[in-house]
């Protein structure tokens, strides 16, 4: 009897043991680098990434960093094919977090909440479906690019517009193709300003160019863009109070201090008008209790932090060819500091001038309480360009994606403003289809914004009573 109990617990530390040793082995070839998938797999890998110098001439070292998409299923040879460069807002936020979080080909994920397991997923929205799609780290100081000391940060827009056309000019040149291709560029909030202000860089440069070596500019589109900041800041307390966010009570108070604003801004203390908008904001902030004036529908802000870690991992910064020494920011503060005084300046002036030699997109996402509906339609309001009257009269019409109603067009001529249903201020990343369906119908004149709407409007009789007002 005590041979077979003897028997029968070898027989157990037999099978115990064999168990551990399958367990063990699993675990090492789980861990093998033949089976562990990469962080960045090939396939979602940009087309090119690198640096493009600011100045050819000075021995400074800073310059924007890009990553560069071509069009996964173009419609025209690639030398017709348009190009959207995006730029961030910020100031000072990555361009990298409207292509992993946003707009780009491929979308970072994490597995578990709070995680570093990591995963890419392809973004059936992506904007470079049919379109060449450049993502650019502006200005110097942000992102991944290269500032190479913060005195060479710019100031003002004269100085972001100067880097972005010399960074420009660089990639045409990597590329023959480039050179007929014509680039639109876009951008939201902070980018509001950026946009605009290459855009009319352009222009005024292209005047002193030869044809040939002037560059191509198509348009530009602004998503929830702080444009015209004077007056803009004047629109939150009214925002807010007729979403029922606010009583009259704090929308009296929210007036006042958005008097202020504007005071400093006439006075043109500009660090002084700066800090008054920011207490707006705060104040807002704690009025409503939003979890983020972004998106007043949210219950936590938007989650770029997974954006962040994944860009951290030196196996992400090695594919993307990023120089070894960066360390990545989701937004510098640095480049926020640089702009402090840039703030509250207008450059409502540059996009008077785009939508008579080019054209404008302006788009809102509903939910956005930072830059609303509210606050670019008072500013688009208040526009010197002659198709002004016309726009003003141009219908709203309800715009479908796909048979579903995904906002409203209203259009004249070069200028078309959207609002997004269903989005807040990083309307790629909650409507990614619709505004897929958005930059490709507008960049192509196509639906909503084709020209047969100018022609319906221009041959009704409430037109005609336009030229005598």
């Amino acid at each position: 009897m005590e041979l077979r109990i003897r028997n029968f617990f070898k027989l157990l530390l037999l099978i115990s043991f064999v168990l551990s040793l399958i367990s063990f082995l699993h675990h090492i070839i789980a861990l093998s680098p033949l089976t562990l998938k990469p962080l960045f797999p090939n396939e979602a890998l940009p087309t090119k990434t690198g640096y493009l110098s600011i100045n050819r001439s000075a021995a400074s070292k800073s310059a924007i960093f890009y990553a560069f998409y071509e069009a996964q299923n173009p419609i025209s040879s690639l030398s017709e094919t348009p190009v959207i460069v995006w730029l961030q807002g910020g100031p000072g936020c990555s361009s990298m977090v409207g292509n992993f979080f946003e707009l780009g080909p491929w979308r970072v994920r994490s597995r578990k909440a709070s995680s570093e397991n990591f995963t890419l997923e392809q973004n059936p929205g992506s904007w470079n479906r049919i379109f060449g799609l450049l993502f650019l780290d502006n200005p110097i100081g942000s992102g991944f690019s290269i500032a190479s000391a913060p005195e060479e940060i710019p100031r003002d827009q004269l100085s972001v517009a100067k880097h972005l056309f010399a960074a420009i000019t660089s990639f045409i040149e990597s590329n023959p193709l480039f050179k007929s291709r014509p680039l639109y560029f876009a951008g939201e909030s902070y980018g509001g300003k950026y946009v605009p202000a290459i855009g009319y860089y352009i222009l005024k440069t292209n005047e002193h160019l030869h044809p040939s070596s002037q560059v191509n500019l198509g348009g530009i589109a602004i998503g929830n863009g702080l444009t015209d900041p004077v007056t803009q800041v004047a629109t939150h307390a009214i925002s807010a109070y007729y979403s029922g966010l606010i009583n009259e009570r704090q929308k009296n108070e929210l007036e006042m201090a958005q008097w202020e604003a504007l005071k400093f801004t006439k006075m043109e203390n500009w660090g002084a008008a700066t800090k008054a908008r920011f207490r707006v904001l705060d104040m807002l902030q704690s009025m409503t209790g939003l979890a983020t004036l972004h998106d007043f529908t949210r219950k936590v802000p938007y989650e770029t932090e997974t954006v962040f870690a994944f860009l951290s991992k030196e196996e992400v910064k090695k594919a993307l060819g990023v120089d070894e020494e960066s360390v990545y920011e989701v937004c510098s503060d640095d480049v926020a500091i640089a702009l402090h005084d840039d703030f509250m300046k207008s450059v409502k002036f540059m996009v008077e001038l785009l939508v008579k030699k080019s054209k404008v997109l302006l788009y809102q996402g509903h939910f956005d309480l930072r830059d609303s509906v509210v606050s670019t339609e008072a500013w688009i309001k208040t526009m010197r360009w002659e198709g002004i009257n016309q726009f003003s009269r141009a219908e709203r019409n309800a715009w479908r994606v796909n048979g579903v109603l995904a906002g409203y067009v209203q259009k004249w001529k070069n200028l078309s403003h959207v609002v997004v249903l269903g989005a807040g201020h990083l309307v790629p990343c909650d409507q990614a289809l619709s505004s897929q369906a958005m930059i490709e119908d507008w960049i192509l004149k196509r639906g909503s914004f084709s020209q047969k709407e100018d022609e319906q409007l221009a041959n009704s009789p409430s037109s005609l009573f336009s030229l005598f007002d």
